[in-house]
C-alpha cells in the first residue's frame, strides 16, 4: 500500500537532491546548460597527442581540468572528484560524511604508452618488447602504477575524501554504465540497505590507444569539422564523436529527504534492463532488446507511452545505432513517437562513453527544471526513414514532467531510466 512517501508499488519514492557535471562544453551545472541550451558545441581538434596518420582527429576533451597526469584514470579522477563535489554541496551534505554509499561507473583501465615506455626504459635484461615491459614490472614496486590501472581505485578515493559509507561500488557495463550506477543507487534504497547514496560515472579515455581501438571498429566520425561531425539522426551521420565526461546525483529516499530539509530536484520513476546478446559491438537489427527494455522502464515507473513527454535518446551519430532506436521508439510509442521531442545531447558533447547514461540525467532534470528541451544540432540533412521530432538545431521552450533516458552499450548492455518531476 501507498503513501505519500512509498510508489504504486509500496516502494519509497527516490528522488534526486544533488547533481554535478563536466563535459567538453564545461565544468559545472551553470556553465554546460548555458552552452547546451544554446546549441553550442564542445567538440574540437585534439591537441594532447598526435593525430597524424590517423583518420580522425576530433573529440570531445575536458583540457580545462588540471589532472596530475594526462592519462584516462587520472582525467577520470579529476572529473569524479569535481562532480562528486558539486552534486553533494548541491544536496547540503558537508564535510563530516555522506550517509550513504557510492556506486562508480568506471572506464576501462589500463596502462598507457606512457607508463610502458618508462618501463621499458628501466628494462636492464636482454627481453624486448612486451617481455621486457613485464620483466620491469616485476623487478621494481612501482606502486603509482599499479594503482592506477585497479577498477576500484577512484572509487576508493572518492569514498575517502567524501566519507561515504560502506565498500565502494565500481561497475562496468559499456556505455549504459552511468545508468546502471543509478539503478543501483536507486534499488539500495528500494531494498532498505540504505536511504541515500551518491552515483557518479566518469570517463577520460580520450588517448592515442582509445581512439585508434574505436577508429578499428569503424565507429568514430571522419568528419574533420569539429563542431559539425556529430550528427544524430541524420542521413549524412558517419560514426559518433569520442569525448570525456564526469556526472554525479545524490539520491535518497523521499521520506529521507524530507526530514533533514533538502530541496528536491526530481524523481526516478522507473528502469529496464536487458541484454542484447546479438554481437560485441552491434545492436539487433530487430530492436528487441532496446523495446523491451524501454517497456520495463515504463512498467516500473507505472506510466503509458502516452505521459512520457520528452525523449533523451542514446543518439550516437552512427548509422546503426539511430536507425535502430529510432525503430525502437516507433514500437514502443507507435505513431505517437511523430509527436514526443526526442533529442540527443551527443550531438553537443559527443559520446561520453561509460558517463554518458548519468551526463544525460543531470541535464533531463535541468531540462524539467528550466522547461527547455536541449536541441539535436547539425541537423541540417534529415534521414527520411527516420520519422523522429528531434529538436533539430534550436533548443524548445516546453514543460515536460516525465523523461525518458535510454543508454544502449557494446556487448548488449542496454539501460533505460524515467525521470519525473517531483510533485509535493
Amino acid at each position: 500500500m501507498s503513501n505519500k512517501f512509498t510508489d504504486h508499488k509500496g516502494r519509497p519514492i527516490i528522488v534526486v537532491t544533488g547533481m554535478g557535471v563536466v563535459t567538453s562544453l564545461g565544468e559545472g551545472k551553470d556553465a554546460n546548460w548555458k552552452a547546451l541550451s544554446a546549441g553550442k558545441s564542445g567538440i574540437k581538434k585534439i591537441s594532447r597527442f598526435s593525430t597524424e596518420g590517423l583518420r580522425t582527429h576530433i573529440a570531445g576533451t575536458v583540457d580545462f581540468m588540471e589532472p596530475e597526469e594526462i592519462s584516462a584514470p587520472a582525467i577520470s579522477y579529476s572529473m569524479a572528484d569535481s562532480t562528486a563535489g558539486e552534486a553533494l554541496e548541491q544536496a547540503g551534505f558537508g564535510t563530516d560524511g555522506f550517509p550513504g554509499p557510492l556506486y562508480f561507473a568506471a572506464p576501462p583501465v589500463e596502462l598507457e604508452w606512457q607508463h610502458r615506455f618508462d618501463l621499458l626504459a628501466e628494462n636492464t635484461s636482454s627481453e624486448a618488447g612486451y617481455t621486457a615491459v613485464l620483466e620491469a614490472a616485476r623487478n621494481n614496486k612501482h606502486e603509482r602504477m599499479h594503482e592506477l590501472v585497479q577498477l576500484g581505485t577512484i572509487a576508493y578515493t572518492i569514498a575517502d575524501k567524501y566519507k561515504t559509507k560502506g565498500l565502494p561500488i565500481s561497475m562496468s557495463t559499456a556505455c549504459s554504465s552511468g545508468a546502471t550506477a543509478i539503478q543501483h543507487g536507486m534499488e539500495a534504497i528500494i531494498r532498505g540497505d540504505t536511504d541515500a547514496a551518491l552515483c557518479v560515472a566518469s570517463d577520460g579515455s580520450v588517448t592515442a590507444e582509445g581512439l585508434i581501438r574505436f577508429s578499428l571498429l569503424s565507429a568514430l566520425t571522419t568528419n574533420p569539422e569539429p563542431t559539425k561531425a556529430s550528427r544524430p539522426f541524420s542521413k549524412d551521420r558517419d560514426g559518433f564523436v569520442m569525448s570525456e565526461g564526469s556526472a554525479a546525483l545524490v539520491l535518497e529516499s523521499l521520506e529521507h529527504a524530507t526530514a533533514r530539509g533538502a530541496n528536491i530536484i526530481g524523481v526516478i520513476k522507473g528502469v529496464g534492463e536487458k541484454a542484447d546478446s546479438f554481437h560485441r559491438t552491434r545492436s539487433s537489427p530487430d530492436g528487441m532488446p532496446a523495446i523491451t527494455a524501454m517497456k520495463y522502464a515504463l512498467a516500473d515507473a507505472n506510466l503509458s507511452p502516452d505521459e512520457i513527454g520528452y525523449v533523451n535518446a542514446h543518439g550516437t551519430s552512427t548509422p546503426e545505432n539511430d536507425r535502430m532506436e529510432s525503430n525502437s521508439l516507433a514500437a514502443v510509442f507507435g505513431d505517437r513517437i511523430r509527436e514526443i521531442p526526442v533529442s540527443s545531447n551527443k550531438s553537443m558533447i559527443g559520446h561520453t562513453l561509460t558517463a554518458a547514461g548519468a551526463v544525460e540525467a543531470v541535464f533531463s532534470y535541468l531540462t524539467m527544471s528550466e522547461n527547455t528541451i536541449p536541441p539535436t544540432i547539425n541537423h541540417e540533412n534529415p534521414d527520411p526513414d527516420i520519422i523522429l521530432d528531434v529538436v533539430p538545431n534550436k533548443s524548445r521552450q516546453a514543460e515536460v514532467d516525465n523523461i525518458l533516458s535510454n543508454s544502449f552499450g557494446f556487448g548488449g548492455q542496454n539501460a533505460c531510466l524515467v525521470f519525473g518531476r517531483y510533485l509535493a
